[in-house]
This record gives structure tokens, sequence and C-alpha cells, in this order.
């Protein structure tokens, strides 16, 4: 099998295979993964069917899509005898013909484009779609449940509790359409840990920090998607704040690296911040390293505030975590900002 897509793709899978310790925890095991079209899931199918090829792993992955012909374009090159597609929304009854050892629940609307235009769908996924898959999971006795949460569940931090801890919850407006998404990715970590203490369901929490890499839509509506699309796209970057908010910014092979750590190390009914502390800066500063790093490109910052803009900005002012509890797991993150935007923009096809 070979990955579709850009040498930068296969390296970042080559070095998952190598760095991970626990392949033969999926031996002969069949895991449902929602939101398989999705950024951050299908890294790691991508990642679970390499390792199922070079380990001889007899491991079968059922990807659930909404939209199949996005799906079949994808992963072109990998439907076969050990992986499928379900085609179905997740917030639908959902029914399953084979054994289910682990699901991974990854469907959701992350990009804050939706949250104003449609916080209705964004709610559903995350309650609705957690609530038939923790059924799903119920009924199939799994052996692990991973649930992807997000660093948005901890609103507005004081700066004192940053880097944040996975305890160190902040305000959060709840009457702010846009809290849509992280009231949604709270309630379904509750839900979590209730089907944990009532049913038993083996459930782990992930909560990702501002993730990036090869894959990501350049459309995505979040800023820092929009700085890589206007570096490969050749255009200056325009900023639409005065670019002081900070975050913390994780490289796509890192994070799936984390998330796989938890699935098989984590502790049930415990949430693991994955990100990258060590790589935080502000939006201005990461406007103008993207510029510096492709200055044959001759892109400019450009600072362009719009108050009438559709687009809902967080509040948050500053946004990283504390990684000591995935760090005791035997997991750390170590690609650098240069190297992990690098790697994303020239895996758009830029070349000089």
């Amino acid at each position: 099998m070979t990955v579709k897509g850009h040498h930068i793709v296969e390296e970042d899978i080559e070095l998952i295979l190598d760095s991970f310790g626990d392949w033969e925890e999926f031996r002969d095991k069949t895991i449902l993964i929602s939101g398989a079209n999705g950024f951050l899931p299908s890294y790691m199918i991508f990642a679970l069917l390499k390792a199922n090829e070079k380990f001889r792993l007899n491991l079968y992955i059922i990807g659930l899509v909404r939209n199949r012909e996005k799906a079949e374009k994808k992963f072109s090159n990998h439907l076969g005898d050990f992986f499928s597609l379900l085609v179905q929304d997740v917030t639908q009854s959902i029914s399953v013909g084979k054994k289910l050892d682990i699901i991974i629940h990854a469907a959701s609307q992350a990009s804050p484009k939706f949250y104003g235009v449609d916080p209705v769908g964004t709610l559903n996924a995350n309650v609705l779609g957690t609530n038939n898959l923790l059924l799903l999971a119920k009924e199939h006795n799994v052996q692990s449940f991973l649930f992807f949460s997000s660093s948005e569940v901890y609103g507005e931090v004081a700066e004192m509790f940053i880097p944040i801890k996975e305890n160190g919850f902040g305000y959060l407006d709840i009457t702010n359409v846009r809290s849509c998404y992280a009231e949604g990715k709270r309630l379904g970590e509750t839900m979590c840990v209730s089907w944990l203490i009532q049913y038993n369901v083996p459930v782990k929490i992930v909560r990702p920090f501002h993730t990036y890499g090869p894959g990501m839509d350049l459309n995505d509506g979040r800023v820092f998607a929009d700085f890589v699309s206007n570096v490969v796209n050749g255009k200056d970057i325009v900023l639409k704040s005065d670019g002081s908010a900070k975050r913390a910014f994780c490289y796509l092979a890192d994070a799936v690296l984390g998330f796989l750590t938890v699935l098989i190390r984590g502790k049930n009914g415990q949430a693991y911040n994955v990100g990258n502390p060590d790589t935080e800066i502000s939006i201005y500063d990461l406007a103008l390293l993207l510029t510096s790093l492709y200055s044959e490109k001759g892109i400019k910052v450009v600072r362009e505030i719009n108050e009438n803009s559709s687009y809902l900005k967080s509040s948050v002012s500053r946004n990283s975590p504390n990684i000591d509890k995935l760090v005791a797991l035997g997991w750390r993150p170590s690609t650098t900002l240069s190297k992990g935007f690098s790697k994303t923009i020239d895996s758009y096809g830029w070349s000089v």
C-alpha cells in the first residue's frame, strides 16, 4: 500500500509507524472511526492501514462518513479487504454487521465558519452522535472508546493557569452562539464519563490544541489555515485582528501519535491534552514566520480589521496546553513550527 498524496504524507506515516510501539494492540481488531473524511481521523486511518500492511495485523477499519464521493476520492487506494465505508449521518441510529473492538468518535464540525450558520448541526454531532456511538459501544462491549473533544472546552482561562491543565476550566458564555462547539464537546465528555460509570464503556478523551498539517482544508475558516492558503497561493497574509492572540500549534503527525497513545495507554474516564506548548506564538508572529519561510515569494503581512465580518472570533487571548499527563504515557511532540508549517505548505505542491 502506498499512501495516496504527497511524499511528505508518506514520510509522516512512516514516522508514526516507527515511533509508536503498541501496534500489536490492534491485531485482529475491528475499528469504527466516525468523521473518517475529517482532517485528523483520516491521517489516523492512513497510519493504521499502513501499520496493518507492515505488521500484518489483520486489522479491519470501518470509516463512518456522510459524503461518499469525498470518501471514495480520499481513500480510493485503500478501500478493499481491510477498509470499508459506512455512509450515514452520525446523528442517525448506527448499525454495524461486524463485531467492533474499538470506536473512535471524531465526527464534528470543527471550523468556526459553521458555528454561526449551523450551530444546531455543530451540537448534534457532539451530542446525538456521541449518544449513538456510546449505544453502539455498549452493544458491542468494545475494548476502547476514544472521544475527540477540543481545547475549546476550557473557555477563557486566567493567565496564571496557562499552560492549561486538564482540570483548568475558565469562563464560557453559554448564551453566545459560538459556544455551540465548546458546549457540545463539554457535554460529549460528560456523556462519555456517564456511560463509563453506568455501563462500563471504556471511554478516553483527547483535547487537541490547534492541529495543522497536510490535508488541512484551506477554506477551513481558522486563521492558520487562511495563512497557509495565502502562502500556497502566493498572496499577502491578511490579518483581520491585531494578531496579539497567542496559540500553541501542534503538527498533525505529532498529534496522531498522541491520539494513538491515549487510545492504547490512556486511563478510562480521563481526558488528555494533545498539543505542543513549545510552539506557542502570537498570530501576528506566525504570519511573519510564514512570510520569512517563503521570502522569495515577496508576501507581506497586511492588517485588514473588519468589524462587520461574519466570522465569529474567539474571546480567548491565549491558549496553550500543559501536556504532563500525556508525556507520562510516553508521548512528546517534536516538530518545530518552522519545520511543521514548511512541510504543510510544501505538501500542497508548491515548489520553487
